[in-house]
């Protein structure tokens, strides 16, 4: 999954306590709206055969849909600023939904047992880091610089794992993973923090509103690459 790499072009003076709190409990909200959305489209598409036939009848369709998901998540970043919050709330909207058309193949391939285990896993690993990163006096701008070269290479390491087919660079991979987005994890919850105490807010809502969908999409995606990095140990796989 691709990690988000948007940036707010704003900077104001610091803000009251109260309204930080205010923001995270959006990003949070939006974030868990996100996944439920994902979910729900995953499992209705599951469901359905003929949506089964017409997403995995040939490789075109996922492929488009993977291209979706790299063009919203592009336009967001690049016009940000500019848009409202709704617009923005709806772009994240249909990313869950396309994200969800993607997660259907795990519905087929895992048992639900598994797919539980390593959600509730998943939930309980990205809560404690993003406390920590919330909480944290800690400066994890380095940290982030280092995970980010962390990613690029667990990237590289699965494109050669697809030729070799070794058992043993794919463990390496899932440990490296994990580790990468609980790392991220946190990061993402103190930059998140860091915007939103260094912004003015006064009355303009749009401004707050577009950090916190954007600091919920952030967090959805770290959520999402630690769950199916998780899954990869936990999951296992139908008769």
């Amino acid at each position: 999954m691709a990690q988000y790499e948007g940036y707010m072009p704003y900077s104001y003076g610091a803000d009251s306590v109260e309204t930080v709190n205010e923001i995270f409990v959006k990003v949070y909200r939006y974030m868990a709206l996100g996944l439920i959305i994902t979910a729900l489209t995953a499992y209705i598409t599951a469901s359905s055969p003929s949506a089964l036939r017409f997403l995995f009848s040939s490789s075109a369709p996922m492929l488009i849909i993977a291209l979706l998901e790299i063009i919203l998540v592009v336009a967001l970043s690049a016009a940000l600023a500019k848009l409202s919050t709704g617009v923005a709330l709806s772009m994240f909207a249909a990313y869950s939904v396309l994200n969800g058309l993607m997660f259907s193949a795990i519905l087929l391939v895992y048992t639900a047992s598994s797919i539980y285990q390593a959600f509730f896993s998943t939930a309980g690993m990205f809560a404690a880091m993003s406390i920590y990163g919330l909480y944290t006096k800690r400066d994890l701008t380095s940290m982030g610089s280092f995970l980010r070269m962390g990613l690029w290479g667990l990237l590289i390491a699965m494109v050669i794992n697809i030729f070799l087919g070794s058992s043993m660079l794919e463990l390496v991979t899932s440990v490296m993973g994990v580790i990468i987005f609980l790392g991220l994890t946190a990061y993402d919850t103190a930059k998140i923090k860091t915007l939103a105490e260094s912004s003015e807010w006064s009355s303009d809502e749009n401004i707050t509103g577009r950090i916190a969908v954007i600091g919920a999409l952030e967090l959805y995606l770290d959520f999402i690459n630690l769950f199916l990095y998780m899954l990869r140990f936990l999951g296992k796989r139908k008769d």
